[in-house]
């Protein structure tokens, strides 16, 4: 239950406080909230039950996809796998996608009126299907809405209480395969986000909170219930995009704009990447098995994290995608569980105390983690269970050091340009280790870090953001004419005029800052990027500033030279990021002394070699704090390692700087 975790989680927090629930909540002067409710609803298939309308001719469009629907998401190597094939059904069964006789072609020109009376009787039909929410997707209803919007009225008359979603507001964008997968996944959602929320909501005023609660987005801004009702899809990755941009206001305030931000769970490793300081960014997701273009921070994530089952297969170690989850979890937990984990590992390896985990509030069977890697892993390969362990660990590593140069070496980036952020409540113990692989001399451990999503949901600023189809072909070396120039001015002076309206509905009437972006790709290209235009009037300079900053991009995505201006360029559509800020919350750096608890023997490089490491807790290392390694340093939810000859030290804001051995 959801719901039941948030509640309890702040009952807990007004207890740390020494106040009851109520009086907690009348003094919450901001209330951030990221979830992966949703995200989740559509991967176990218990979304809402869903119907799509759409063009006469296009019922199929769901299932061909981009030819490639029942793979979308998986990596290069699951990719090769057949069994993985067909493993998400499409987001909505052929069955309850019905045809419409209508058409609009590519100008916006009505070729065939709606027919009314057939759409009448397909909509009476979904009233005998428990049909719970609608998508309507008609083909090039971002040029011309009128059909759409026709039909939109038509449901209210004959099923008042359904969900509606229209593409041309969810998704206006050409290519009628994410249109439709992405009105149909917002569409499903509606209804589940809509129950969730309200009831938040009413639960917190009732007790006595004045504010709205300020839903995080894909793309990184906050924004109220209200604006997001009809959009639950724009908050499909809120907990990970809320990560990263904890770390990036984090960063902001110890004048860090490189930072690569990780957050290892119990189930998965994340990744984000903020350059200059801003998050990279991408334009669709993959959720399901279908492709959803929602404009979203770009997180990338691996099956690996404390929970990782490691297996032999083959006579070769395999650690993760799949996880023991919390229930009933590592062997070590106590709850059933057999299979070894990295958790377990960590636990043979000395990294972790058996009798203060989650700070002594859940203790460890040792026995049964020595016992599941032993059985499972070190007699299969002939191994000691310290060796095993050890091997487990490094492989688990190096799964995630890979991923970290996926984000940057592949995208034209130096990983030493940056600094790591190590999140999550097994981030700080990996941290070490990652940072060595990629060249890295130093890594932070955040003050937030076990509560990093709701360091940035309390952090960002009320964002909106939307897009509008608009194809210009510029030919090689020709300034973009006065026609070419008033089309795209038009795209942009729609798209702020929604922007500017979504911005007053979250209470934003002043103080707005615009950004401008142009999809651009080489004539003939599939693929695009998105550039920033300039602010003010939009000018020949303006575009051929825009055009020269994607050759640049793409030389750097694609190596020096890859660019070829003689091809001529193609803008395909605008979008306007919309943003007002917050005032952030005050910080206060405090904390205790870290307790000395003793030496253990934990294993760093060497399976043979356990080095005596020292140990300290402490719930908040206070600013001005050092520490020397070997050490591990023990928070209640999460154990930082200095391995042999690093150092750390305090920030003024709590965060922990471990520099590594030369």
């Amino acid at each position: 239950d959801v719901l039941g975790g948030v509640i309890e989680g702040l009952r807990m927090a007004a207890a740390d406080c020494g106040l009851s629930f109520e009086a907690f909540c009348a003094r919450i002067e901001r209330f951030g909230h990221g979830t992966t409710v949703g995200l989740n609803a559509l991967l176990t298939g218990n979304a809402a039950r869903t119907a799509v309308l759409t063009t006469r001719g296009f019922a199929d469009t769901l299932e061909i996809g981009r030819m490639r629907r029942q793979t979308s998401g998986l990596n290069e190597i699951e990719v090769t796998d057949s069994y993985l094939r067909n493993r998400h059904p499409p987001l909505v069964p052929r069955r309850l996608i019905f045809e419409i006789d209508e058409r609009i072609d590519a100008n916006g020109a009505i070729i065939r009126p709606l027919d009314e009376a057939q759409a009448r009787a397909v909509i009476a039909g979904l009233a005998y299907g428990d049909v719970e929410a609608v998508a309507v997707c008609t083909l090039f209803s971002t040029v011309n809405p009128v059909h759409e919007k026709r039909l939109r009225d038509l449901l209210a008359q004959m099923l008042p209480g359904v969900f509606v979603s229209l593409s041309h507001e969810i998704s206006p964008n050409v290519g009628e395969y994410a249109r439709m997968s992405t009105t149909a996944a917002n569409a499903a959602l509606g209804p589940l986000a809509g129950r969730y929320l309200a009831k938040l909501e009413q639960t917190l005023t009732r007790a006595g909170m004045t504010v709205p609660v300020l839903m995080m987005t894909c793309a990184g801004g906050v924004l109220p219930t209200s604006v997001l009702d009809a959009r639950p899809a724009y908050a499909l990755f809120s907990g990970p995009a809320a990560g990263v941009m904890g770390s990036q206001a984090m960063g902001a305030q110890i004048g860090l704009r490189n930072v690569l931000t990780t957050d290892i769970g119990g189930t998965s490793f994340d990744v984000g990447v903020i350059v200059e300081g801003q998050p990279i960014m991408r334009a669709d997701i993959s959720v399901a098995g279908a492709d959803i273009r929602v404009h979203s921070i770009d997180v990338d994530s691996i099956g690996a994290g404390g929970g990782s089952i490691a297996r032999v297969v083959g006579g070769s170690l395999q650690v993760g995608p799949q996880s023991a989850g919390a229930n009933p979890g590592p062997a070590c937990y106590g709850r059933g569980g057999v299979e070894p984990t990295a958790t377990d590992a960590d636990l043979v390896l000395g990294v972790l105390d058996a009798s203060y985990f989650i700070g002594g509030r859940m203790a460890l069977d040792v026995e049964a983690a020595r016992r599941a890697i032993d059985e499972k892993v070190a007699q299969p390969l002939g191994l000691s269970t310290i060796e095993a362990a050890w091997g487990i660990r490094k492989i688990l590593d190096s799964r995630m050091a890979d991923l970290l140069r996926r984000m940057t070496v592949e995208r034209g980036y130096d990983p030493r340009d940056f600094t790591l952020f190590a999140n999550g409540g097994a981030g700080p113990s990996h941290a070490w280790v990652l940072a060595a692989e990629l060249g890295l001399t130093s890594f932070v451990v955040p003050a937030a870090a076990t509560a990093q999503s709701a360091f940035g949901a309390a952090n960002a600023d009320v964002s909106f953001s939307t897009e509008r189809p608009c194809y210009v072909r510029l030919q090689a070396r020709r300034a973009a004419n006065g026609d070419e120039i008033s089309r795209i001015a038009r795209a942009l002076e729609d798209a702020s005029a929604e922007v500017r309206a979504n911005l007053a509905r979250a209470g934003l009437t002043g103080g707005q800052k615009m950004e401008r972006y142009a999809s651009i790709r080489f004539r003939g290209q599939t693929h695009h990027l998105d550039v920033p235009l300039a602010e003010g009037e939009l000018t020949q300079i303006a575009v051929a500033q825009a055009i020269a900053t994607f050759q640049t991009h793409y030389d750097t995505l694609f190596g020096r030279g890859a660019a070829f201006a003689g091809a001529g360029h193609e803008i395909l559509s605008i979008r306007i990021t919309g943003s007002g800020a917050l005032p952030p919350p005050p910080l206060r750096a405090s904390g205790d002394t870290p307790v000395e608890h003793g030496v253990r023997a934990v294993i760093f490089d060497d399976p043979a070699t356990p080095v005596e490491t020292r140990i300290w807790r402490t719930r908040f290392p206070a600013p001005g704090a050092r520490f020397e390694g070997p050490c591990i340093i023990e928070y209640p939810g999460q154990s930082a390692v200095l391995p042999p000859g690093a150092s750390g030290e305090v920030d003024a804001f709590g965060n922990l700087h471990v520099r590594l051995a030369p």
